[in-house]
């Protein structure tokens, strides 16, 4: 998403990144260098020498976010520019941001895509205690400082509010999705993936995305042996740091499948194979993420199973513009009855699949980027 919002933006304006090695794709590494840099238009990208180890390794992460700042800041200090973004990638990049705006005295607009301190507590990957206390005293200082504090949804934005954030300097900007040109014919999915997904199920539910910290796996998982003789599967694509955990803890259920992640050119077979999508959300990480598959479902108009708390964007868009139905992420039963009613009711399963439909252009790729420029119009008018 971060090229999409840098193209959006150097419409107008240019553009220096400073970002560190690819550690998620291998095949995009470049060999080390102290420094790259390549230019495309009115874009430079300045690439540091940062470590790039595999990121399912927490320690080696860690080690690649530090080499990245190390490198990064004393480049970024030097640096011309007019104002300064910073997104949430490493997860405390938001305060080293915010320093090097108040060292630079530029403009700063702060793109959260994962909230933290909060997603690391609520995650469980960091205990509250003195950390979790320091590292959320200097993020809302980093909130206080920014001009702009650009966000995911309207839950997330309550969240930065409750911090002390004005509401007048939070913008909603949604990742959206890029629907198909209405002079382009449908493409059949491919037969070989609907195979692999729905595998002789009569009825599938689908995960698809990373198996983080955020979701109520155990509800699902519980859900779905419950689910074992209505001839509904539940199947998750991609992986993730729980997924061999998941994995384990759905040992013997014949109904619940893993399979890795597609290429990018399959997604839409593997939107279309499920009769139902899950968006899932634990208690707790309410605002703090905010899960942007969403706009891809609804752009293949397929009805959304929202296992997460009401207050999350994803039950209450979904049942305000009806394209989603939800339940209580710690309720296994209520997932249960639910699926079992959806089962039973073409009808309604078919109104979710077509409020999906009407619901897409609504967030539209292309308008939410729009929202980008109009901010770093202003903030450097300014």
């Amino acid at each position: 998403m971060a090229n999409t919002v840098v193209d959006a933006i150097s419409v107008h304006h240019r553009v220096d990144v400073l970002c560190g090695r690819p550690s998620y794709d291998p095949t995009e590494r470049r060999p080390w260098r102290l420094y790259q840099t390549e230019s495309n238009g009115l874009v430079r990208i300045i690439r540091v020498g940062s470590t790039a180890f595999p990121r399912f390794n927490m320690k080696k992460r860690l080690l690649n976010y530090l080499s990245y700042v190390w490198l990064a800041v004393p480049r970024a200090i030097f640096l011309d520019c007019d104002a300064v973004l910073a997104m949430t990638d490493p997860p405390f990049l938001g305060i080293v941001g915010a320093f090097v705006a108040l060292l630079k005295r530029k403009p700063y607009a702060y793109n959260i895509r994962d909230l933290y301190p909060d997603m690391a507590v609520g995650g469980d990957i960091v205990q509250p205690g003195l950390l979790a206390h320091v590292w959320e005293r200097m993020h809302r200082w980093a909130l206080r400082r920014a001009n702009r504090v650009i966000v995911l949804g309207e839950d997330m934005r309550e969240r930065i509010i409750a911090k002390g954030v004005e509401p007048s300097r939070v913008a909603v900007i949604r990742d959206g999705a890029e629907l198909p040109k209405t002079a382009e014919p449908s493409t059949t999915p491919d037969p070989e993936i609907m195979r692999a997904i729905r595998g002789g199920f009569s009825f599938v539910l689908l995960h698809a995305g990373n198996l983080g910290f955020y979701g109520a796996w155990n509800t699902l998982i519980t859900a779905a042996r419950k689910l074992a003789n209505d001839g509904v599967g539940l199947v998750f694509v991609g992986a993730g740091v729980l997924r061999a955990e998941l994995e384990i803890a759905a040992a013997g259920a014949e109904n619940i499948r893993f399979l890795d992640y597609f290429s990018s050119d399959q997604i839409p077979s593997v939107l279309a194979a499920p009769d139902v999508h899950i968006v899932t959300i634990k208690r707790g990480l309410e605002g703090v993420v905010v899960p942007s598959k969403m706009y891809g479902i609804l752009a293949a108009g397929k009805p959304i199973v929202a296992v997460a708390p009401k207050e999350t964007d994803v039950v209450s868009l979904g049942e305000k513009q009806g394209f989603a139905v939800a339940a209580d992420p710690d309720k296994p039963s209520e997932l249960v009855n639910m699926i079992r009613a959806l089962i039973g009711d073409v009808k309604k399963l078919r109104s979710l699949g077509e409020a999906a439909h009407r619901a897409a252009p609504c967030y539209e790729r292309s308008g939410e980027l729009q929202k980008y420029l109009q901010v770093f119009d202003r903030l450097t008018a300014g």
